[in-house]
């Protein structure tokens, strides 16, 4: 970055500054852990020399402090995928049910916007879908911050409620279902080659809040990806300009996260991951009746406090499955 003539070419200026972001995100933790210890060294040979009730108390307080960033920065080398320090865009769809399993999307979502808003992350919301009387048929958001793929990708799977259903006028219990799928945010959407005779372009006129001008033009747009299947769509802007570029990161984000599913499934002589929404296939349990629990299948982590977790808790839930998988 300090050779000449380094910002001449702003295409390969953006891209080095985003590499030296990605580095940093990595490594200053490093350089912030090595100071800590140097710290601690130092604080250890000063109650070696005078071991004074205040000294000591100074230094198993530094020792405290150290074990427990020591801790977290364990857990960060943990996450080593190339993109696990991104940005991350998470979509939920309901599954069959109608209003029931509409209404469990609309609460998934909510779950994660409460979690990330923990986090201290920024969510924005890129597509949404309204259920006809209640909750949400789809929707994708753009989960903002370091290290949001990388905790997030525990999350894609089948998730399941069981409770009363408000919908049922005899108030019976009933099993929803609704799909999450996670896919970390690509800068450079051209970083992947996309044909454009592979992509099909379906323009539309976005729903709900806008205005006036959100409602009357035809800015949304939805990309169909022919050779996969995928399909992506965006109206959170006005410009039909701005609502495809975000399409496309969209896109190239899901191709990006196939890969690198069907790579891991190679790894581990699987088939791949299951997508029908329904029994079998779920990851997590939510059970608000006959009792009250929250059951990870994959690590059989659980808690009974379902409450918390709807209202965002589900750091446990995401760190006990990342250690599974490592």
């Amino acid at each position: 970055m300090a050779s000449d003539g380094f910002w001449s070419n702003q295409e390969s200026a953006k891209t080095t500054v985003t590499e030296l972001k990605h580095l940093k995100v990595r490594l200053d933790p490093l350089t912030k852990m090595e100071r800590s210890l140097e710290e601690l060294e130092l604080t250890l040979e000063l109650v070696a020399e005078d071991p004074t009730e205040a000294n000591v108390a100074d230094a198993e307080t530094l020792a405290r402090t150290v074990e427990k960033a020591m801790a977290a920065f364990e857990f960060r080398v943990m996450l080593g995928g190339e993109y696990d320090s991104r940005s991350a865009f998470l979509s939920v769809q309901a599954g069959a049910g109608g209003t029931e399993s509409c209404d469990w999307a609309a609460m998934l979502l909510r779950m994660y916007a409460r979690w990330a808003e923990r986090q201290g992350y920024e969510v924005e919301i890129i597509d949404r879908l309204d259920g006809e009387e209640a909750g949400i048929k789809s929707a994708t958001v753009l989960v903002k911050g370091e290290w949001a793929y990388g905790y997030l990708r525990a999350e894609a799977g089948v998730h399941r409620l069981v409770r009363l259903s408000p919908f049922d006028s005899q108030n019976r219990r009933q099993t929803s279902f609704a799909a999450v799928e996670v896919s970390p945010e690509i800068e450079d959407a051209e970083a992947m080659e996309i044909r454009a005779e592979d992509l099909r372009v379906d323009t539309y006129r976005a729903g709900g809040a806008g205005g006036q001008h959100v409602n009357k033009t035809d800015s949304a747009i939805r990309l169909t990806h022919i050779p996969t299947g995928l399909v992506v769509s965006c109206q959170s802007e006005r410009s039909q300009h701005k609502n495809r570029n975000t399409a496309m990161k969209m896109l190239t984000a899901k191709l990006v996260a196939r890969a690198e599913s069907e790579r891991d499934a190679t790894l581990k002589g699987l088939q791949g991951e299951q997508t029908d929404i329904g029994w079998g296939h779920q990851i997590r349990s939510y059970v608000l009746h006959p009792y009250q629990m929250v059951k990870d299948h994959r690590t059989d982590h659980e808690t009974g406090n379902t409450a918390a977790v709807l209202d965002g808790d589900i750091q446990e839930f995401i760190e006990t499955y990342l250690r599974s998988r490592k």
